[in-house]
Formats: structure tokens, C-alpha cells, sequence
């Protein structure tokens, strides 16, 4: 999100801020509101540019299907942003806006229920200078998602990461979704949050020069009903439908998961207690049984599991102690791994979330093993602590050659084609100059099943991929040791950073 995007978002929370009851957490839905109809309209005026406005036309005139087949949100005139921004200052624009939501509602029903209607509770002039503070905002990809995580770093921070819940960022959900490859089929998110896992699933099958709304269905759990709004509206903007539901995910089973899906796409809180497991005895979304600790993260990690149809693949982020972790987990790692379901894992550093400075790991399991390998059982372990673009002193991303690199990395481990463009296989070739995969120290390790028993059931990628190889005296190889000793800094500060962070949070508890 660029600063004048973040200037806007600023100023809009500050006319709330200053002029309503509103709590800081819940700045996020008045707002996101008007960004929909913003967006809405931007969307089928390039539409109504296409196909022309309803009524017109020969013989056939143009209808309201006509807009719903082309994928976008069927906008009456009086629901428009620029009506409403235009509206006389003696018209109640806190009782138009709640007219327009319901209008959009009414024409189309995957979105009733969905949109705010509360801003009559919010004072006109405050409401008129929202409308021109977020009129110029031009937001790509999962909008919602950028400004649902803004709203969250910026105002509700304790409230975000409550439970260990934080919104995905987007170049991680790129990364997954590279690897996974969502083509075709059934998509399911039982933790799906705001949606940016679906809207990027789009986003590739449309790069691929296919249809999502064709190609992908659509399902999705989340236990707060007004993300649950977020996420509608999400999927509308850009032209998607899809099954998404309130529910908690522990306790409910609306889908009746186990075996359904093609794939499983989700960024589950880390590291919950409290969860009853007694109700959850004999479920088969957890076939290996209830992990005997008090966390909730192989909870998820079997409910991914038993999601995946006998071909399905999943992807999604864990906290980096479930790779290490003792007792029943590490018999859980063991039955994955002996049953040639883990495909991947890949670390990633810290600074890459808005609202916390934590790293985390990403896990890829696939059922349809692949025999084409010689029949053998391996993992492909990343360490990709190291890449990354600096944003700013508090935040990371991945530029799209990283993405590229790094989901090449796992492409060529199966032995298959690289992708991600010039610039993508450019950044491959650096590191694979033939594009064979090549066991890298620093970077990548394929281990056999009894190099990971030998680790005690490991999965974490420290333990396989070593240091780099710093041998070589050649000016490029210096310059690479350099970068390698510069990112062991980075990792030894974000470290003290975090520790830094828990002993404040100790020391104010007292």
C-alpha cells in the first residue's frame, strides 16, 4: 500500500476518530464500506463501457444479466459513489448511504446481508468528508485485505493479534498459490478471514487465461461474522462468488470437509489453547487423534489434511515451533511424513506481517504422491530467512522474482518446467544455471525420510539446509558471503527485537 493510500486511510480514521462513538476497531467497517462502492462502480463503469448501459442496444437491449455475466456487481444508480458524493447537502447522505448498501443487496443476493448499513449512526459532515478523502483511492488485488490489515496495525493492534490471528500478506499468498497451482477445482479456507487466499487463487487461473468463475468453487469458514462481510464483499469486487459461512472451524463441519477438497489454502491463528478437545473425539477431520499439548496447531494441520481429496494439495502458514514440537505432534509429523504427504516446507524471515514481527513457516502437502520420483519419500526444505525486500525498518515483503525463485525451487526439486517469466527464470538461473535442482547449502535440501527420522521427525529446515558455502575466493562469491553474513545479523536483531517485545509484555502484565 503506498504512502498517499495510507495518508487517505490515516485521514479517514481521523474524521472518525474525532466525530463519532466509533472504537478504533471498528473504523475498518464504515470505511470499507465506501471503498466497496468505490470499487463496485469503478468496476461496472468499465462494464457499462464494454456492453453499454442498461436499456440500450437493438433489438436486444441490455439487461442487468448482461452485467452479471461480464462478473460485476449490478450497481442501481442511486448506489453509485459519484451519486453520492453529488448528492445536495440537504439530502441525509447517512440515510442514502444505508439505501444504496440495500439496493446492491437486493440486486444481488451472494452479497444480502453482507454490507454495512450503520452509517446513519455517523453525522454527515463526517460522512461527506469521507467520500472525499477515499474518492481518489485506486487499491489492486485483495483490497479489503490491505485495508482490513491497515486498520487492524494502525488501530486495533492487541485486538488483531488476539489469539494468535494475523492477516496474511499478500506476497506470502502469492508464494502459496504459485506452488500449489489452484487451476481447477474446489478451494477451501476453513480460517479465510478477510478472502485474500481466494482473490489471488483468482488472480492466477486469470493470468493462466482462464476463467475463475468457471474453474474454481469457492468455500470458506470464519468465526467472526463481520469479517465474514469483508470477505463477501471482497469476493464481489472482484467478480467471484463463493460458499463462505460463520462458524468456528474446531467445533463445526458445514462442508463435511474430510476428503472433499482440491485444495486447501489457509493462515490458521498460531498456537491456541483452550480448545475442548473432548468434543472433538472421534471426528474424522482428525484422524491421528487430539495432539496431547494444550495448542491448537495440529488441530489445523489435520483438518488440512483430511480436507485434501486423494489428489488435493494444501499450502498454508504454521508457526515455526509445530516443525520441532514433541509428543503427539511429532508422531502426527511422522505419520505425514512416512505417508509421502509433505511436500515442502519453507521458512520465512520476520517483518513479513503488518501487526507482529514474528517469522513462520510454510507447509505444502500434496496426496497425490508423486511415483514419477523413483517411489522415494523426501522433503524439499527452503531457508528463506534471507530473501526478502525491505519495505521499510518494520516490514518485509517478496519482490515477483523471489516468488518466482523460490517456487521454482520446488518446481525443479519434481522435475518439472520453471515459470515466473523472464525476470523469474533469470533470478532461477542464478542460483540452478542449468535449471536442474541441486541439493544448495544456505538455501535448499531435499531429505530422504530417513534423514528426517535421524532429526528426530523434524521439520524444520535449519536442520537440513546447513550455512552457505563460503569456500570460494572469487569477487562474486565474497560479495554473496557478505550478503549471507548480513542476513545472520538481520535474523540475530529481529530476534532480539522479538525478545525485546516479550519482556515488555511480561513487564506490563505485572
Amino acid at each position: 500500500m503506498n504512502g498517499e493510500v495510507e495518508q487517505r486511510l490515516w485521514s479517514a480514521a481521523d474524521q472518525l476518530w474525532a466525530n463519532t462513538g466509533l472504537r478504533p476497531s471498528q473504523f475498518s467497517v464504515p470505511v470499507l464500506g465506501l471503498i466497496f462502492l468505490r470499487y463496485a462502480e469503478k468496476t461496472y463503469a468499465e462494464a457499462e463501457e464494454k456492453i453499454g448501459p442498461v436499456g440500450s442496444g437493438g433489438r436486444r437491449k441490455v439487461s442487468k444479466n448482461d452485467y452479471i455475466a461480464e462478473g460485476v456487481i449490478f450497481m442501481p444508480d442511486t448506489a453509485r459513489f459519484s451519486y453520492l458524493q453529488d448528492l445536495p447537502e440537504e439530502e441525509n447522505l447517512g440515510k442514502a448511504l444505508n439505501d444504496a448498501m440495500k439496493a446492491i443487496e437486493d440486486e444481488n443476493t451472494d452479497l444480502r446481508g453482507a454490507l454495512p448499513r450503520t452509517y446513519t449512526e455517523i453525522e454527515d459532515r463526517v460522512l461527506i468528508e469521507l467520500l472525499r478523502v477515499l474518492a481518489p483511492i485506486d487499491l489492486s488485488g485483495d483490497a479489503f485485505g490491505k485495508v482490513y490489515e491497515y486498520f487492524l496495525g494502525k488501530f486495533a493492534m492487541k485486538e488483531g493479534q488476539k489469539g494468535g490471528v494475523f492477516y496474511t500478506p499478500e506476497s506470502i499468498v502469492k508464494l502459496i498459490v504459485e506452488i500449489i497451482e489452484p487451476y481447477h477445482g474446489r478451494i477451501y479456507d476453513p480460517a479465510c478471514g478477510s478472502g485474500g487466499m481466494f482473490v489471488h487463487s483468482a488472480d492466477f487461473v486469470e493470468r493462466h487465461k482462464k476463467d475463475p468463475t468457471k474453474e474454481i468453487s469457492i468455500y470458506g469458514l470464519e468465526k467472526d461474522a463481520t469479517t465474514v462481510n469483508l470477505n463477501k464483499m471482497n469476493l464481489a469486487v472482484h467478480g467471484l462468488s463463493g460458499d463462505v459461512r460463520v462458524a468456528n472451524s474446531y467445533y463445526e463441519d458445514p462442508f463435511e470437509q474430510a476428503g472433499r477438497f482440491d485444495f486447501v489454502m489457509a493462515n490458521p491463528p498460531f498456537n491456541v489453547s483452550g480448545v475442548d478437545k473432548d468434543r472433538l473425539e472421534g471426528d474424522p477431520r482428525f484422524p491421528f487423534g487430539m495432539p496431547r499439548a494444550d495448542n491448537a496447531n495440529y488441530i489445523w494441520i489435520q483438518m488440512f489434511y483430511s480436507a485434501l481429496n486423494r489428489r488435493g494439495r494444501a499450502g498454508f502458514v504454521m508457526a515455526d515451533s509445530a516443525a520441532d514440537s514433541r509428543g503427539s505432534d511429532q508422531l502426527t509429523r511422522q505419520r505425514l511424513v512416512e505417508d509421502g504427504c509433505v511436500k515442502a516446507i519453507i521458512s520465512i524471515g520476520t517483518k513479513f506481517f503488518y501487526t507482529v514481527g514474528q517469522s513462520c513457516m510454510l507447509w505444502f502437502l500434496n496426496k497425490n504422491f508423486d511415483e514419477s520420483l523413483e517411489g522415494e519419500t523426501s522433503v524439499l526444505f527452503v531457508d528463506a530467512r534471507r530473501i526478502h525486500r525491505q519495505i521499510d525498518r518494520a516490514h518485509r515483503d517478496f519482490l515477483p522474482e523471489h516468488i518466482a525463485l523460490l517456487s521454482n525451487i520446488f518446481r525443479l526439486s519434481e522435475k518439472r518446467d520453471v515459470k515466473g517469466g523472464e525476470a523469474g527464470v533469470a533470478a532461477t538461473r542464478r542460483v540452478f544455471p542449468d535449471l536442474t535442482y541441486a541439493d544448495t547449502p544456505g538455501l535448499c535440501y531435499r531429505a530422504s525420510s530417513a534423514e528426517i527420522e535421524a532429526a528426530g521427525w523434524s521439520l524444520n529446515p535449519v536442520h537440513y539446509v546447513g550455512a552457505f558455502d563460503s569456500d570460494s575466493s572469487s569477487s562474486e562469491d565474497l560479495r554473496d558471503h557478505f550478503l549471507s553474513v548480513q542476513g545472520e545479523l538481520e535474523l540475530l536483531n529481529d530476534q532480539a527485537e522479538l525478545l525485546e517485545a516479550k519482556v515488555r509484555e511480561q513487564g506490563q502484565s505485572f
